[in-house]
């Protein structure tokens, strides 16, 4: 009986040490809200904006995006005519990135 509790005990432990070191494991996450992936911009200002998460850094087509404590971010920038990719790039503290990117098109005025 005694080796059944120490068994049940050391899977319960085991179960919440994979529980709390999961962030550490799962590394960063990063999702983008708008602009949507092709989106037609009318006017040349587009806001980029989203969510990441377990990062301790957050770039926007190579400089830095600043976050709030939850992990949301925004930034409203400026585009020429024609089409655009924006990449945001998130790094966790051990050097494990995720990367997105959005084309977008904004219109050229006749």
């Amino acid at each position: 009986m005694t080796k059944y509790l120490i068994g049940v005990i050391l899977l319960i432990s085991g179960g919440y040490g994979v529980f709390k070191a999961w962030p550490l494991l799962a590394g960063p996450s990063l999702s983008i809200s708008t602009p949507e992936e092709f989106a037609e911009v009318t006017g040349s200002i587009v806001t980029v904006s989203g969510v990441a998460a377990r990062i301790t850094r957050l770039a926007l087509n190579g400089l830095p995006l600043g976050y709030d404590q939850q992990g949301y971010f925004s930034s409203t920038l400026t585009f020429p005519q024609g089409g655009s990719i924006l990449t945001v790039e998130a790094e966790d503290r051990f050097g494990r990135s995720v990367t997105l990117t959005r084309t977008i098109f904004v219109p050229y005025a006749y």
